[in-house]
């Protein structure tokens, strides 16, 4: 089975904990066998080689997430990087091009495509799964997944199939409706348009090559900022003949918003929090190093990170979007595929900033021209290497690095360090990588 996760987006309304680099499908709040928390693109990850272990997974993202991806999957899937935002179509047919060009995926065999952050169960991808074999063995171009609405949602739009089959040709597409259309839309038998479709690798790429000029991958990528915004429904699903639907009638949940959220969360809290025995159906997710109290609290969601804390009413949290994009904050949590920093104290020439290095990892060998860095090793131990000379490291080095000086430093074990940077300009875009040490 081919798969390519559409990992898209800054996930603005589980703000303070997503932002434009940590995306919600990064968030890690569910809880697995071993008690364990995961993300939800660790849990579709999980969920889709247990259905079927020979998967192959790609993900089309941007390059904000390639780290974030790294260190949550590892080396597990393949990632194909949007150079910049261009909606679903161009973002599906660069990764077809990656996958025919890159992967050697043969043009006769099956692509899926979903999204990454459905709350879902294993049925869903093993729904996925029979979606490839249709599209394999059967003579409609495209096969979409439709979801069995439970209620008139004005969130989703509808694909109206022809009859009430598992698997129907689709008559057509409605938009987002108002409650009471969707309310006619479900009597004809319509279902939720969840944005999951198979196809083969061939009739996908023949669809690219008659919208876009170009002859493959890398020339696909070379243009990719020229390419026009449009998605993938509009381009190629509302316009197609030959397409048909299967029906997917397990539990499905698009978690976008905290108040959906909070009802696929493991526990009702998550870090340092008391809540008192008034408190009702309210959820609570603290990443601060301080405990929060909340008492008498109804229907609501409390989250505080580094970059925020919310305080909502859970029905109202979905209207958020809006009033997160006013507010204007420097990025105080990342995850790197060597690991995580988090930003403790920001002055105007100088930050202080705490990196937790995982095990086998290291850093890019780089310099800074603006600014001078100090290393205090705080746990664990590995190797530092400063303008080409190599030295141990434990609990209690104090390293300092001066601008314009090559270094870099691995993890023999799990290593915690802070490291303060000070300067005229304290800025993430002051950094030269080099390749000459690995």
């Amino acid at each position: 089975m081919n798969i390519i996760l559409l990992s898209g987006g800054s996930g603005k309304r589980l703000w303070p904990l997503s932002n434009d680099i940590r995306s919600k499908q990064f968030i890690q709040l569910f809880q697995n066998e071993d008690g364990s928390y995961e993300s939800m693109v660790q849990r579709v990850y999980r969920q889709i080689t247990e259905v079927d272990s020979s998967a192959n997974v790609t993900i089309a993202t941007s390059k904000t997430q390639v780290s974030a991806i790294h260190n949550q999957l590892g080396d597990k899937v393949d990632i194909c990087v949007e150079p910049c935002r261009r909606d679903t179509f161009p973002a599906i047919a660069l990764a077809a091009a990656f996958l025919h060009d890159k992967k050697k995926i043969a043009l006769e065999e099956a692509v899926v495509i979903c999204p990454v952050d459905p709350y879902v169960e294993n049925s869903y991808y093993e729904g996925v799964l029979k979606l490839g074999k249709l599209a394999t063995n059967g003579d409609a171009n495209l096969t979409l997944m439709g979801i069995e609405p439970t209620y008139p949602s004005e969130k989703y739009g509808y694909i109206i199939p022809e009859g009430q089959e598992a698997v129907s040709k689709v008559r057509e597409f409605k938009e987002k409706p108002t409650a009471e259309v969707a309310k006619d839309y479900i009597a004809q038998g319509a279902l939720w348009n969840a944005g999951v479709f198979a196809f083969k690798l061939e009739y996908l790429l023949n669809k690219a090559h008659s919208l876009i000029d170009f002859t493959d991958y890398d020339d696909l990528y070379a243009k990719y900022d020229t390419l026009t915004k449009i998605s993938f429904d509009y381009a190629v699903v509302e316009k197609e003949e030959r397409i048909q639907v299967m029906r997917y009638s397990g539990d499905w949940k698009d978690v976008g918003t905290w108040n959906m959220m909070s009802e696929v969360m493991s526990d009702a809290t998550k870090g340092n929090v008391t809540l008192d025995e008034t408190c009702e159906n309210t959820n609570v997710v603290n990443e601060l190093n301080i405990p929060i109290l909340c008492m008498g609290c109804k229907d609501m969601v409390v989250a505080a990170s580094g970059d925020g804390i919310l305080i909502s009413d859970k029905e109202r949290s979905g209207y958020m979007k809006p009033y997160v994009e006013k507010i204007s904050s420097d990025i105080m949590y990342a995850e790197k595929s060597w690991g995580t920093y988090t930003v403790l104290d920001a002055q105007p020439k100088s930050m202080t900033i705490r990196v937790l290095l995982k095990a086998g990892c290291h850093m890019s060998y780089h310099s800074h021209e603006h600014r001078n860095e100090v290393w205090t090793i705080v746990s664990g131990s590995g190797r530092a290497v400063v303008d080409g000379r190599e030295q141990k490291v434990q609990s209690g080095d104090v390293i300092a690095i001066e601008k314009g000086v090559r270094h870099t430093i691995s993890a023999d074990t799990d290593l915690t360090l802070i490291e303060v940077q000070i300067g005229n300009e304290i800025s993430a875009q002051d950094k030269k990588k080099y390749s000459d040490y690995k």
